[in-house]
């Protein structure tokens, strides 16, 4: 029998991509306590790298904004991973979210809400949480956005 979280994917038709792994020095997820610290999911989709370029150059703030949704479908996909239940879940805490971008470029706010959305949408009032949104120069494998978490979990 699914778990709430996965029959509220499902009812979402969301389909979670395959756990990225890691292609550096370091975990995926960290589990401390019922803390969980989530490593930066970029814009992967089973393998294969999308949403490569800058926004405000190559992506418009809506197009990012489906970058940073698919960021928040690796974080989830880590977590289900990690904790073998997403019904686990008790609060999405923090989100840190890194977009790619060009100088003078300023919805970061607006590209960061596509994961937000995304963690309400799935997680209703526990997928609430405190974020930043942060323009940067350049991120690995020049990805439009990069996201990290931490979530509290039972």
């Amino acid at each position: 029998m699914a778990g709430k979280i996965e029959s509220k994917l499902a009812e979402l038709k969301i389909e979670l991509p395959k756990a990225a792994v890691p292609v550096a020095n370091y975990v995926p997820v960290v589990l401390a306590g019922n803390t969980a610290y989530v490593s930066g999911q970029v814009t992967v989709l089973n393998g294969e790298f999308k949403f490569q370029g800058k926004v405000g150059q190559d992506f418009t703030a809506e197009q990012a904004q489906q970058a940073a949704r698919l960021c928040g479908l690796n974080i989830i996909a880590q977590l289900k991973l990690a904790l073998g239940d997403l019904d686990r879940v008790k609060r999405v805490c923090k989100l840190g979210v890194f977009v790619n971008c060009v100088d003078g470029f300023s919805e970061q706010p607006k590209v960061a809400n596509g994961v937000s959305d995304l963690m309400v949408e799935v997680f209703g009032d526990a997928g609430k949480h405190a974020r930043s949104a942060v323009g940067v120069n350049v991120l690995p494998l020049n990805v439009a956005v990069e996201v990290d978490a931490i979530v509290e979990f039972a």
